[in-house]
């Protein structure tokens, strides 16, 4: 960048992504070795489930220059996404006849929001500096987003491998622009987790099997968004009334004290998707399904998926007669896979049945 003050461009990077609505922009180098291993111990572990892309990628999720050619530098971002309308989650967990949907998912579907976002920060400064080489990634890549934004300054990762930053909690997305631009580097941040293990004891499935470490197969959000297959039934009563994704060990964190509400229309509540009755939810058919979800990240559960949790949440729900008529409707739903849940879940509202009249005796 010939004639161009780093330091200069950097501080004006800052003020365009604030404009572009980021709450906090950082820039990291290319070095994760430490985080490779951690990633391929975690591999070979198995505890990436049945996410086979993540092995499938190799070394590029932690060589940003194999993925990207000629990458020197990531310049890390995030935004705010929690909405303010949304209903108080610990609310809508208490009532086990709503259905929970992590708070990120809401709204619009993130991807493509920011994407467009970051796309305008590069133009910004290709505006400044000229054409130069980039690529805008939004959990759309093998990309180790957090150890980057850690790396820049972002947030340090958390006993529950989510990135906490210390003004805003862990309520944001992240997202990164590669680029062969040799911008000052920003210090990694500090970990403040201390001795708390909050997040480790109320997650519902015991997914956090240890400090900074997530077993997968058995974490809500993969069981109900990136599993295709059934459940495994020791951890369907835990799930609760989750039926995509889960927040809990967001929702105990003490940095969350300082978290702000997010700015972003798109991210507030849409199609009520918020605390809505699971009867009502599995009443949907696939075209409603389709048209209520739309530009949402529910959409990759996909219908039957979808269908799958709701039926574990309605057999966690308390016996009702409504409940058990919604779980008979689709009993000879075309997925095996749904009338499976089905059968349990009916198993479970029938033992909650016998249970309350032998009570009430």
């Amino acid at each position: 960048m010939p004639g161009i003050d780093p330091t200069i461009l950097k501080e004006k990077l800052g003020i365009w992504a604030a404009e572009l609505g980021f709450q906090q922009l950082g820039v990291a180098g290319i070095e994760l070795s430490e985080d490779e291993a951690h990633l391929l111990n975690w591999l070979e572990a198995g505890r990436h489930g049945s996410m086979e892309y993540m092995q499938r990628h190799g070394s590029k999720r932690s060589r940003p220059a194999e993925l990207v050619a000629g990458t020197v530098r990531v310049i890390s971002v995030r935004m705010d996404y929690q909405p303010e309308q949304a209903h108080d989650s610990w609310d809508v967990l208490a009532d086990a006849d709503l259905g929970f949907v992590a708070r990120y998912a809401l709204g619009r579907d993130y991807h493509k929001l920011m994407r467009n976002r970051l796309q305008k920060l590069a133009e910004r400064l290709a505006s400044e500096v000229g054409p130069f080489g980039y690529r805008a990634f939004v959990d759309s890549a093998p990309v180790l987003e957090r150890a980057l934004a850690r790396n820049a300054g972002l947030g340090w990762i958390g006993k529950h491998t989510c990135l906490i930053n210390r003004q805003a909690g862990s309520w944001f997305l992240l997202g990164e622009l590669y680029t062969d631009l040799e911008l000052p580097l920003d210090a990694p941040a500090s970990n403040h987790c201390g001795s708390c293990r909050r997040c480790i004891d109320v997650c519902p499935t015991q997914a956090i099997i240890g400090p900074y470490q997530v077993d997968a197969r058995r974490c809500i959000s993969y069981l109900t968004i990136e599993l295709r297959e059934s459940i495994p039934v020791e951890l369907r009563r835990p799930m609760g009334n989750r039926i995509f994704g889960c927040d809990d060990c967001q929702l105990v964190c003490p940095w969350n004290k300082f978290a702000r509400p997010t700015r972003e229309s798109d991210f507030m509540p849409r199609n009520g998707l918020d605390g809505r009755g699971l009867i009502e939810l599995f009443a949907w058919t696939e075209a409603e399904f389709q048209k209520r979800t739309e530009g949402s990240p529910i959409r990759r559960a996909g219908y039957e998926g979808w269908l799958r949790n709701v039926a574990v949440a309605l057999g966690n729900a308390p016996y009702r007669p409504e409940t058990v008529d919604a779980l008979r409707s689709r009993l000879h739903d075309p997925s095996a896979m749904v009338r499976e849940h089905v059968v349990w879940a009916l198993a479970e509202q029938e033992s909650k049945r016998d249970h309350a009249g032998q009570a009430s005796h």
